[in-house]
């Protein structure tokens, strides 16, 4: 099994050269972010949470194990993105990247997991 390198990092923290291929895995445009400033390959907002989904959740984090068990079932859909996700983590490193505050109970620690379990 090829290892992965994926790593996380909230969309408002600073680009570094290190992050590799960055996408961007919200289905809403991060607020008070330009396009410049987020310095994304990608935006891969069909991988995000469902708008249901990311409403009932609301970060927070007593929900979060269910938002998990939920999430990881929309995401079987998603087969082809996060393919080509792990295609790409296995070449170069891959940071996927977020809006939301709370840095361990949101979309991106969930698909990342995913991911490296493929």
């Amino acid at each position: 099994m090829a290892s992965v390198n994926i790593s996380i990092k909230r969309i408002y923290e600073e680009s570094s050269p290190t992050d590799g291929y960055r996408i961007l895995v919200d289905r809403v445009w991060p607020r008070g972010v330009s396009k410049e400033k987020a310095n994304i390959e990608e935006w891969m907002k069909e991988i995000a949470p469902s708008t249901p989904l990311r409403k009932w959740f609301n970060h927070e984090v007593d929900k979060y194990a269910e938002f998990k068990k939920k999430y990881s079932e929309e995401l079987k859909s998603n087969k082809e993105l996060l393919e080509k996700i792990h295609a790409i983590a296995k070449k170069q490193q891959v940071t996927l990247t977020y809006g939301a505050k709370d840095e361990e109970h949101n979309q991106a620690v969930v698909l990342k997991e995913v991911i490296e379990r493929m």
